[in-house]
């Protein structure tokens, strides 16, 4: 199977599952992921993060195949937006409850 075909047959489930047994060694059932499997798995999720999800969040694999990285300023001002547009939290007194 070519590289591509494999990127383009991954579900965003199995995109999930391989990212998160590359961040915790571990498969979804327990079992620890041997060295060729951490390595195979890294590869595939930075495949799929540069060929199909594009994201531009910090730390992940942009479309040019080069890790974005965001300045402590742009990563600030991208939390202080996201805060600025979710529901604020409801606040209580001790003597409210």
């Amino acid at each position: 199977m070519q590289v591509e075909q494999l990127v383009a047959a991954m579900t965003p489930q199995v995109f999930n599952n391989l990212r998160q047994a590359v961040e915790t060694g571990k498969w979804p059932d327990g079992k620890a992921l041997s060295d060729e499997q951490k390595e195979n798995a890294m590869q595939a999720v930075l495949l799929y993060q540069a060929k199909v999800q594009q994201s531009g969040e910090h730390m992940t694999i942009g479309k040019d195949g080069e890790v974005v990285q965001k300045s402590r300023q742009e990563l600030q001002q991208e939390l202080k937006q996201a805060s600025s547009n979710e529901t604020p939290i409801a606040r209580f007194k001790q003597d409210d409850i």
